[in-house]
């Protein structure tokens, strides 16, 4: 079960797909933040997700808002996917403990052994102040980030 609107956000911290270590806690105080997982890097809809993001960057990634994208591949997958596609957001490892931020949030597919598709917007304060889940095959609403951001 996700976590909650209203719920403090669970810390985490991951290595991102250039190797560099990414904290939620980074952003607190400075930035809402847009916590995006994603099943798996280089597969249909996950690849359609986040090129949608990648061509609206600017509302995800500015002073007020950072975007940060979670899967469970390594962060040498991650970084491959990343060049490939043109992606100049962080791609977080939940790799290694496998699945650890997914869990904390509510999102891991023990069957599947990835993440499902969960979104949490965190505000300033790290609280959760939107969210959405949707089934492995099932993408997003990129317009419903962008009510949720503007809701903040």
């Amino acid at each position: 079960m996700a976590i909650e609107v209203g719920t403090k956000a669970p810390e985490f911290e991951l290595k991102d797909n250039h190797g560099r270590t990414v904290r939620l806690s980074d952003f607190r105080g400075e930035k809402n933040v847009v916590l995006l997982f994603y099943p798996f890097a280089f597969t249909g809809v996950c690849t359609g997700e986040l090129r949608e993001l990648r061509d609206n960057l600017p509302v995800f990634v500015n002073d007020d808002t950072q975007l940060l994208a979670v899967s469970n591949d390594s962060i040498h997958t991650l970084r491959v996917f990343g060049d490939q596609e043109d992606l100049e957001f962080p791609l977080l490892s939940d790799f290694w403990p496998h699945g650890e931020a997914s869990r904390a949030y509510g999102v891991f597919d023990e069957d599947k052994g990835c993440a499902v598709r969960g979104t949490f917007v965190i505000d300033k304060d790290g609280i959760v102040r939107w969210t959405v889940v949707n089934a492995l095959s099932d993408a997003r609403d990129l317009g419903d980030y962008v009510k949720a951001l503007e809701a903040l």
